[in-house]
């Protein structure tokens, strides 16, 4: 399989954060129950920590009349929550954490008649690179070792991540490419379970995001490998990234919130304003931080063209990935 050698973003992440247009609150128009908070994953991993974060700031600094409630709708890579918040009965109470199965769930299953330009667009709120996991316990400590390590066991390498044709399976399947590496590749629901038998050694190795390997990771159980960044992150200094070792590509998940299709101007105005003043505020910038997030604020139009780009590049990364 060849693998197209790219950034998958071309993006410069740390320039991009710009004052985030001040929307203004749509008068005559607030939540009249409780916010359906929906989330692309399961239980856990980054997208439902991030979801369940953003409550917490949104609750702590009364930025809604009424709750946004998480609601996880992580199956078949996605699409659950696709066709739960397209076919919503009240779009302007009905809102979508993202990552990039927006994008590659909708182009593997077009069955399911998702056009994910027909959703509103709320908030940008960063993009969350990928590092390579081991275990401890394994000994390894450097890519190098990795690479011999899976070769020497001839197909029988156990890998998990993401879904199928996610975002983790299109990770691992470049890094297989250019090294010439045979893994069996395990996809699951969420990252937190994807996390969790890695400490468990259920499995060898993850493609986890930072949050996701956190815990893991201050309490010694997990190494990091490699990034696959445009730069070492601060976070990992020591960690080398991919393009380091010859190769031009890098892969970020977009952590987005998105409104149902059909949702009123006046309901998208009032959302727009809440996460405008969540991403703005220190508790958010911290998290960016902690986390190992990358801020990339856009507004509404440019949220739209981004789709429509990563639409196109996952249109080629699924190609190579299945051929």
């Amino acid at each position: 399989m060849q693998m197209m050698k790219r950034s998958l973003l071309g993006m410069a992440v740390a320039g991009l954060l710009a004052a985030a247009p001040g929307f203004t609150w749509a008068e005559g128009w607030k939540p009249r129950k409780p916010i359906d908070f929906a989330i692309m994953a399961g239980p856990g991993g980054g997208a439902d920590q991030i979801a369940r974060f953003i409550q917490s700031v949104a609750e702590k600094k009364d930025l809604t009349n009424r709750p946004l409630v998480p609601n996880n709708k992580g199956g078949g890579s996605g699409a659950e929550a696709l066709i739960h918040v397209k076919g919503a009965n009240d779009p302007d109470h009905t809102i979508l954490v993202t990552l990039n199965s927006f994008f590659t769930t909708p182009l593997r299953q077009e069955n399911l008649g998702i056009d994910v330009q027909t959703f509103t667009p709320i908030a940008m709120m960063g993009v969350d690179p990928f590092v390579l996991w081991v275990h401890k316990d394994d000994g390894i400590t450097t890519f190098e070792e990795y690479v011999d390590k899976v070769k020497s066991m001839d197909g029988e390498f156990v890998m998990g991540g993401t879904g199928q044709g996610q975002e983790d399976s299109i990770v691992i399947a470049y890094m297989s490419d250019v090294y010439d590496l045979d893994i069996k590749y395990i996809p699951y629901s969420g990252g937190g379970a994807v996390a969790k038998d890695l400490a468990g050694k259920q499995i060898m190795a993850t493609v986890n995001n930072p949050a996701e390997a956190k815990g893991f990771y201050e309490a010694g159980d997990f190494v990091p490998l490699l990034a696959f960044s445009d730069e070492r992150m601060p976070a990992f200094p020591d960690v080398p990234t991919i393009k380091e070792k010859g190769h031009d590509f890098s892969y970020y998940n977009q952590r987005a919130v998105v409104g149902a299709p059909g949702m009123s101007p006046e309901a998208a105005a009032y959302y727009q304003d809440v996460f405008t003043q969540i991403f703005e505020s220190d508790d958010w910038q911290g998290y960016l931080t902690s986390e190992s997030l990358s801020p990339l604020w856009m507004n509404a139009s440019e949220q739209q063209e981004y789709w429509g780009l990563q639409v196109e590049n996952h249109k080629k990364l699924l190609a190579a990935l299945d051929e």
